[in-house]
C-alpha cells in the first residue's frame, strides 16, 4: 500500500470519528442540561435582588452540586445575602437555598447541599483523559445578561500542564502560585473560549455526558476587561479526581 493511499485512509477514519462525536453530542446534551445549574447570590432588599456568579452541576445523592471554590462569596454575612442555585432556563427559573459542604481552595473546588427535592446528579467519569481528546462544556458564560440559557463550547485537550507556571522571576508570581509551585498538580488546558460565568461548568464527554473536569479560570491576554471582547481561547480545567475527594 502507497503513502498516498495510507494518508488518505488516515483521513478517512478520522472523519469517521469526527462525524461521530458530532452525532452524539445534541443528545448529551439534551441529557445533561436538567443538571446544570447557575449559582449566585440572592438579598429581597438590594437591587437586582439576585446575583449570579457561575456555574455549577449536579453530583452526588442529587442534592449536591459542584462548582469552583472562588464562585462562592467568603462574605455572605456582611452582605446579608443568600447562597442559592437557580434551576431551569428562559422563564422557567426556580430559586433553591443552598449551604456549602466542602470547600477545596487548592484545587479550587466546592460542593454546595441545595434544599427541595433532588435533581438528576451527572456521573463522574473514570477514563484516562489523553491530549488530543475532544471534550465539551455546558454553563452560563454571561450570567444572565442574555436570560438564564445554557451555552455548550467544545474543545480539545491541548495540554496536561502543572497548575502554576513558573514566570520570567518570582517577583512576577502571587503568593497563592508560589504555594502551588511547591505541590504542583496538573489541570487540562483546552483550546476553547470560556468567560468568567463559565467557572465550574463540567467538561464532559460528548458520548457519553460523564465529567472528566470542572472548568476553573481562562488565560487572560492583556486585562480583565477585555475578556468578552478579545478573549484568549485557552481555559484550564481541575480533573475530576480532586472532586469524587470531596464526595
Amino acid at each position: 500500500m502507497t503513502k498516498g493511499l495510507l494518508y488518505i485512509c488516515y483521513l478517512f477514519v478520522l472523519s469517521l470519528v469526527s462525524s461521530t462525536h458530532a452525532a452524539g453530542l445534541p443528545n448529551t446534551i439534551e441529557k445533561i442540561k436538567p443538571s446544570i445549574v447557575a449559582i449566585g447570590t440572592y438579598n429581597r432588599l438590594s437591587s437586582p435582588t439576585s446575583n449570579i456568579l457561575g456555574t455549577g452541576f449536579v453530583v452526588g445523592d442529587g442534592h449536591q452540586v459542584a462548582t469552583n471554590a472562588h464562585v462562592i462569596p467568603s462574605n455572605l454575612n456582611a452582605k446579608k445575602e443568600k447562597l442559592v442555585i437557580y434551576i431551569g432556563q428562559g422563564a422557567n427559573i426556580e430559586m433553591r437555598y443552598a449551604n456549602v459542604e466542602q470547600l477545596d481552595t487548592q484545587h479550587d473546588l466546592a460542593v454546595i447541599k441545595i434544599s427541595g427535592k433532588p435533581l438528576k446528579p451527572l456521573s463522574l467519569s473514570s477514563k484516562h483523559v489523553k491530549e488530543g481528546e475532544l471534550f465539551a462544556f455546558t454553563g452560563f458564560p454571561i450570567g444572565a445578561i442574555l436570560g438564564l440559557n445554557p451555552v455548550t463550547h467544545r474543545g480539545i485537550i491541548s495540554s496536561i500542564t502543572p497548575v502554576a507556571t513558573p514566570a520570567k522571576n518570582t517577583k512576577s508570581l502571587t503568593i497563592k502560585q508560589l504555594k502551588a509551585l511547591k505541590n504542583p498538580y496538573n489541570v487540562y488546558q483546552l483550546d476553547a473560549t470560556a468567560y468568567p460565568g463559565n467557572s465550574g461548568s463540567p467538561v464532559f464527554d460528548p458520548q457519553t455526558g460523564e465529567v472528566v473536569a470542572v472548568i476553573n479560570k481562562v488565560l487572560v491576554k492583556s486585562t480583565k476587561e477585555s475578556l468578552l471582547s478579545d478573549p484568549s481561547a485557552i481555559t484550564y480545567a481541575i480533573p475530576i479526581k480532586h472532586l469524587k475527594k470531596l464526595l
